[in-house]
């Protein structure tokens, strides 16, 4: 079955960079997009970021210019480079593949 796993999260001060992590596995992980979502205190979920099966990266404005999604299909992993991370940036971030979900990572922008 479809299992993804992010890592990375943490705290860190506004204006601070954070890699988030996702191992996939369960399919065949180069053949498949994935993306990055987002659910803040009291929020729904929003969406990040998604990078398709050949590389191609999308960004909504809020995060287009600080956050970069890459792939390494080596390592069916992909990645979520966070940079001028901002306190509305606080959220769990999720890694997800067609309707699967990964537990999420905890990230809180705080000084």
């Amino acid at each position: 079955q479809v299992q993804l796993v992010e890592s990375g999260g943490g705290l860190v001060q506004p204006g601070g960079s954070l890699r988030l992590s996702c191992v996939a596995s369960g399919f065949t992980f180069s053949n498949y997009g994935l993306s990055w979502l987002r659910q803040a205190p009291g929020k729904g979920l929003e969406w990040v970021s998604s990078i398709t099966s050949v590389g191609e990266a999308t960004y909504p404005d809020s995060v287009r210019g600080r956050f970069t999604i890459s792939r390494d299909n080596a390592k069916n992993t992909v990645y979520l480079q966070m940079n001028s991370l901002k306190p509305e940036d606080t959220a769990v971030y999720y890694c997800g593949q067609g309707r699967h979900r990964g537990q999420g990572t905890e990230v809180l922008v705080s000084s």
